[in-house]
C-alpha cells in the first residue's frame, strides 16, 4: 500500500530514448510481419464456411485433414480449439458455378469426418458404443457438429473495408477532440500513441497468426478508447501542473504528472486485466480472440500512455507559454 500512499519519483522521460528504440523495434517487426505474412483473417472478412465439430475422444489434426481430402474436400484449414477433442474446419468460398449452401457444405464435412467410424464394430453388450453412421443419431456418433457459419465474399470484403474506415474515423475524431480540449501537440501525441497501440496489437496477431475476426476488430476499437482515456488523464495533470509549477522545467513537470497519475493507471490496468484474463481463460473459444486482443491492448495502452504519449508531446516542442490561458485584451481594470 505504500506505493499508492507515497508519490513515486521515477524518471520516465529520462528513459524515453530506450522506450522509443523498443517501440520502433516492435513496430518494425509488426509491419514486416503484416507485409509478408498478413493477418489470418476469419470468415467474417474473407467469406467462407466455418464448421466446428466435437469428438468423443482426442483426435489428431492430420487424421481429420486426411479424412477431408479423401472425400474431395481440399483447401480446408483444420485446427484445434479449446481442447484436443474440438476441431474447427474453415473452408474458403467455392469458385464453382454451382455453389453449395452452408447446409450442404456442413453435411458434406460431417459425412467425410464420420467415414472412419462407420466400420466400428458394435458391442451388443455395451449400448453406449453404438455404430456411427451418417443416418444415425448425433447423440450416438463419435463426431458431433457444434456450429456452422457462412459469410459471402462480398459481405466479408465490405466488413473489412468498413472496419478499416472505423479505425481511421476514430483516430480522426480523437485528433479533433484533443486539439480543441488541449493543444494540437497533445492531439498529435495522443494519435501517435494510439497508432502505436493498434500496430502492436495487430502485429501480435500477424506474428503468431491468431485469427483476426470481427470481435477482434471490436476489441481493437475498445483498446483505442481505453488507451485514450488513460492518456487524457495524464494530459489533464500535465496541463494543471504547467500552471502550478512555475519554477520547474518542462521535463520535470511531465515526470511529476506521470508519477502523480501512476497509482490510478496501475489500479485501472490491473483491475481491467483481471477481468480480461478471466474471459481469456474461461470465456470459451467464441470470445477468445476478443479477450486476447483486449489483454494485449491494455498492456500496450498502459505502456504508451506513459512512454509514448508524453514524450511525443515533448518532442513536438511544448512550452509553458503554450499552456498558459490566453489573456483578454482591451479590458481596463476598474477602480
Amino acid at each position: 500500500m505504500q506505493l499508492f500512499n507515497k508519490q513515486t519519483q521515477i524518471n520516465f522521460l529520462g528513459k524515453r530514448r530506450l522506450a522509443l528504440i523498443l517501440s520502433a523495434i516492435f513496430i518494425l517487426i509488426s509491419i514486416v510481419s503484416f507485409a509478408t505474412r498478413g493477418l489470418s483473417l476469419g470468415i467474417d472478412f474473407t467469406g467462407g464456411t466455418l464448421v466446428e465439430v466435437g469428438y468423443s475422444q482426442a483426435v489428431v489434426i492430420e487424421d481429420v485433414r486426411s479424412a477431408l481430402e479423401s472425400s474431395g474436400i481440399e483447401d480446408a484449414v483444420v485446427q484445434h480449439f479449446g481442447t484436443s477433442k474440438d476441431v474447427m474446419v474453415r473452408l474458403p468460398v467455392s469458385t464453382s458455378s454451382d455453389k453449395p449452401n452452408s447446409a450442404e457444405i456442413s453435411n458434406t464435412v460431417m459425412e467425410a469426418l464420420r467415414i472412419p467410424y462407420q466400420e466400428v464394430l458394435v458391442d451388443s453388450a455395451d449400448q453406449t458404443n453404438q455404430q456411427c453412421t451418417t443416418s444415425g443419431s448425433l447423440e450416438n456418433c463419435q463426431v458431433q457438429m457444434r456450429r456452422v457459419e457462412f459469410v459471402g465474399p462480398q459481405i466479408g470484403g465490405e466488413l473489412a473495408n468498413q472496419g478499416g474506415l472505423a479505425m481511421l474515423y476514430a483516430l480522426l475524431g480523437i485528433l479533433i477532440y484533443v486539439t480543441f480540449r488541449f493543444e494540437w501537440r497533445f492531439a498529435v501525441g495522443s494519435v501517435v500513441a494510439l497508432v502505436h497501440d493498434v500496430l502492436l496489437t495487430i502485429g501480435v496477431f500477424s506474428v503468431f497468426q491468431f485469427e483476426f475476426s470481427l470481435p477482434v476488430l471490436a476489441a481493437v476499437l475498445a483498446v483505442i478508447g481505453y488507451s485514450l482515456n488513460d492518456t487524457i488523464v495524464v494530459y489533464d495533470r500535465i496541463r494543471e501542473n504547467f500552471r502550478k509549477m512555475r519554477k520547474s522545467d518542462v521535463v520535470s513537470i511531465m515526470n511529476d504528472s506521470i508519477n502523480q497519475t501512476l497509482p490510478r493507471t496501475i489500479l485501472t490496468s490491473l483491475t481491467t486485466l483481471l477481468v480480461v484474463l478471466t474471459l481469456l481463460l474461461f470465456g470459451g473459444e467464441v470470445i477468445r480472440g476478443f479477450s486476447l486482443a483486449l489483454f494485449i491492448g491494455v498492456i500496450v495502452g498502459t505502456y504508451s500512455s506513459i512512454f509514448i504519449a508524453s514524450p511525443a508531446v515533448l518532442v513536438l516542442g511544448i512550452s509553458r507559454e503554450d499552456m498558459m490561458p490566453v489573456q483578454k485584451e482591451g479590458v481596463d481594470d476598474l477602480p
